[in-house]
């Protein structure tokens, strides 16, 4: 236990862990003063709104220790962070201020990332603050340890939040600092989150699910919640988890794929969902997951498949907007550690055939197979060469081959060769693909035997077609691949809370 005035003779040790007696101004909370114990009536103040208008104010804050720093026996500087706010509050021991050498001392012994709660008065510096977003500091009076973070981290969050400038600068000195690579970051996700660029990215994130909900459900859309747990694969091929399901084997849905179809055929009309994809591709590249959140859509059409293009055009312009306009410091944030160039877009979004698109790379010298899919590097090419004729790096391609399609695609009516189908790019990446479906049970069943898929799995999905059926189609768009392009990133783990990946289950 500690006093406002321990003996001289207390230890380090005894000050690093003292517990707060009754109307003591500093020391480690009692547990259970944390355990719901009372209402005290206090009021916390957010470190994002201190402003210059709280100067003069005595205010209550909780953060991280980002920064400790002792300098001599009377004072010690505390950089408080919280989600993406910071201020400094200064130590100054005093009579005046009623902060003894003790007090000083303690908060100086205070680990980093430590959660700590601490009283003060909002004053103004003599000199702008270049280390913290916000422009004041706190006089501290009172500081209380609420949780001490172990004495050494298994990352520092200085080195994690490094821009690739900052170590192209220090190699020029000879200066030498710490690179925090991928696998360690991800081992470390809890801590590695909590760096600015981070807290941005996963802000931006919401915003767009968030989007996502709140204009679909203007355009009279609805939300509805599939089942994880099905019977057969939802995309056909063989990148499917499969496991035991009270003694049946079950697959995890590759996407919300045949349930949004069958809520079609239950007359909802318009219907999407924001839920967990799971795919079980060995695919270990910048883009590809093994779970991610899936943003979907599908809706009656009265004539065209363009109808479900009108929606994506307005969707995602109306996304892009939004974070532009109101993401600003969230951009700027993420910017300053991972330099990226604005999304350039049209307010209307050009659409290109497919043919079309392979008659562009054909005249740029790359030859592609005219029914074959396009690689990775086609796609990036293709971007390129659409972003110099037509100035945006968003763009939908359509008509595509039928063969390279799902099972559940349209034919076009005056080529079967060809579909009603498309996918979206952004900075020449594939983020959505859809397109029209078959409603027409004899059909459907006859592209799924063709995919070799066994129809006694997807059964239920297709006799939902036998009891009048109106056309449809949708669209399917992966969240984290939407924010890692808008963003410029460079891989999608970025933009995934916990990855999880071929080789990553933990953490």
């Amino acid at each position: 236990m500690s006093s406002e005035h321990p003996p001289a003779s207390a230890s380090t040790d005894e000050l690093e862990h003292s517990q707060v007696e009754e109307g003591s101004n500093y020391g480690d909370l009692p547990f259970e003063e944390l355990q719901s114990k009372a209402i005290s009536g206090r009021s916390w103040t957010d470190i994002g709104d201190l402003d210059e208008a709280a100067a003069g104010r005595s205010v209550l804050i909780r953060g991280f220790a980002q920064v400790v720093r002792n300098v001599g026996k009377k004072m010690t500087f505390v950089v408080l962070r919280d989600c993406m706010s910071n201020v400094q509050c200064v130590l100054n021991a005093s009579a005046d201020t009623g902060v003894s050498t003790q007090m000083v001392r303690f908060a100086a012994s205070i680990s980093k990332e430590s959660v700590v709660d601490i009283e003060g008065v909002v004053s103004l510096p003599r000199k702008p603050l270049k280390a913290t977003t916000q422009q004041v500091e706190i006089q501290v009076r009172k500081v209380y340890c609420i949780s001490r973070a172990i004495p050494t981290l298994p990352i520092n969050l200085e080195d994690a939040a490094r821009s690739e400038a900052e170590f192209e600068k220090a190699e020029q000195s000879g200066e030498k600092l710490a690179r925090v690579l991928q696998d360690t970051r991800l081992n470390y996700r809890v801590l590695d989150l909590r760096t600015p660029a981070n807290q941005a990215t996963f802000r931006i994130e919401s915003h767009v699910g968030g989007i996502f909900r709140d204009y679909l459900r203007s355009k009279n859309f609805i939300e509805i919640y599939s089942p994880k747990f099905i019977s057969g694969s939802s995309e056909g091929g063989a990148d499917v988890f499969e496991l035991q399901y009270n003694g049946k084997t079950a697959c995890l849905a590759q996407s919300p794929q045949l349930h949004k179809q069958m809520s079609i055929c239950a007359g909802f009309g318009r219907v999407f969902e924001v839920g967990p994809i799971f795919r079980a591709e060995n695919s270990n590249t910048h883009r590809h997951l093994c779970q991610f959140a899936g943003l979907d859509a599908e809706m009656e059409i009265k004539e065209h498949y363009f109808e479900v293009c009108d929606i994506i055009d307005d969707l995602f312009v109306a996304v892009f907007n939004y974070l532009n306009e109101n993401c600003k410091m969230e951009l700027e944030t993420i910017n300053k550690q991972y330099p990226f160039e604005p999304l350039k877009y049209l307010e209307k979004t050009l659409r290109l055939t497919y043919v079309e698109g392979i008659q562009m790379l054909k005249e740029a010298g790359t030859e592609i197979e005219p029914m074959g899919d396009l690689n990775t590097e086609a796609e990036k090419k293709l971007g390129r060469l659409v972003k110099e004729k037509y100035g945006t790096e968003f763009f939908i391609l359509h008509r595509y081959p039928l063969a390279i399609r799902p099972f559940y695609t349209m034919p076009c009516y005056d080529d079967p060769a060809y579909s009603n189908s498309f996918d979206v790019f952004i900075r020449g990446e594939e983020i959505i693909s859809g397109g029209q479906r078959i409603h027409k049970p004899d059909l459907l069943s006859k592209r799924a035997e063709e995919r070799g898929i066994d129809l006694s799995t997807i059964k239920s999905y297709i006799d939902s077609f036998r009891y009048g059926a109106p056309p449809h189609g949708g669209f399917g768009a992966g969240l984290e691949r939407v924010v890692m392009l808008f963003c410029g990133l460079d891989n999608i783990r970025k933009t995934s809370l916990f990855p999880r990946d071929p080789h990553r289950l933990e953490p």
